[in-house]
């Protein structure tokens, strides 16, 4: 059976926080393996991320990997937060490099998601399931996708567990990403990343900045639709649930949901595939 896992962000509010509430409550049903809380850029949401994940744990008995990002953070910083998440009982994290805010000059003490893994086992030996990202379709910054894959290789030589893909739609792209890793030598489960299509606009924006690709077919499909959202969520959730059950019946170990906190779109896909 497919392990399903979920990524939340940190409240910052209290209407963000009875929405998180609430889309938890309602996926407890799918029994999650996990959920994940990401981490601000240069630790903007550090307190956020912490009290987040201990909420989801105490109040909705949920296994936690709070995301952990080197990009601003010392050394010590970072053992001290690995400090905290180990005495809070959690065992899993998601480790990335992550991205420099603007206006900070100095990006902290690693450069790399593989140093900071690397890390983490020299500070805490095999306490943490480490998981990292991986890009099927190339990281946006990556010289080349040979490059890319190079880059991988180092994070899970350096001690990762498993892996978590960025979102796509493109289910070639995935089944090649793990084909051309498992050649590298590189054995642990890559899980493929699910961003389930609430607002189409704004999934143009994020696919804009984060170098996902959103299929001509899917976009012309949307735009038969026009202003009718409730057709437009429809097609969505029927999109990815296909696009879910392809990468199931491939191989693919679980999936991850990207659900932005909101329960609806990422519900529609799951009881399409039940």
């Amino acid at each position: 059976m497919a392990a399903f896992s979920f990524e939340f962000f940190p409240p910052k509010t209290d209407e963000q926080r009875a929405q998180l509430d609430q889309t938890a409550a309602q996926l407890l049903a799918w029994h999650p393996d996990y959920v994940s809380v990401t981490f601000g850029a240069g630790g903007s949401t550090l307190s956020y991320t912490a009290e987040t994940a201990q909420h989801l744990k105490q109040t909705h008995g949920l296994k936690v990997a709070p995301h952990l990002s080197c990009m601003g953070g010392s050394r010590a910083e970072i053992a001290a937060l690995l400090d905290q998440y180990r005495t809070a009982g959690f065992r899993r994290i998601v480790a990335l490099r992550g991205d420099l805010p603007s206006g900070m000059a100095s990006p902290g003490d690693f450069r790399y998601a593989a140093e900071l893994v690397r890390f983490i086992r020299e500070h805490a030996g095999d306490q943490f399931h480490i998981e990292v990202a991986a890009y099927p379709e190339t990281h946006p910054q990556a010289e080349n996708a040979h490059a890319d894959l190079r880059n991988f290789k180092a994070k899970v030589d350096a001690g990762a567990n498993g892996a978590i893909t960025q979102y796509f739609f493109n289910p070639d792209a995935y089944f090649r990403f793990v084909d051309d890793v498992r050649k590298l030598g590189v054995n642990v489960p890559v899980v493929p990343g699910i961003m389930p299509i609430a607002n189409y606009s704004q999934l143009q924006r994020f696919s804009d900045m984060c170098g996902a690709e959103i299929p001509r077919w899917i976009g012309k499909r949307m735009q038969a639709h026009g202003d009718d959202a409730a057709s437009i969520r429809a097609l969505g959730a029927e999109v990815v649930a296909q696009l879910c059950r392809r990468l199931l019946d491939g191989g693919a170990p679980g999936l991850h949901f990207y659900t932005l906190n909101r329960v609806r779109a990422t519900r529609a896909v799951l009881e399409q595939l039940d």
